[in-house]
């Protein structure tokens, strides 16, 4: 099976605002941030997903 490198906008405006909240520059990524940086973006996008699912689902 193929992967696919197809980028999903929202998910994509949704890292763009944490890691701008952050003070995390992913603009053209060239390998300089930290672990620790880009998982307190993940962490944060997933933590707001949840919240938003459950926000739906009540």
């Amino acid at each position: 099976m193929a992967a696919k490198n197809k980028k999903n906008p929202t998910l994509q405006n949704l890292k763009n605002e944490v890691a701008s909240e952050f003070g995390v520059q992913f603009g053209e990524y060239s390998g300089d941030l930290t672990a620790r940086q880009c998982g307190s973006v993940g962490g944060e996008m997933v933590k707001r997903m949840i919240e938003t699912y459950e926000g739906r689902n009540k």
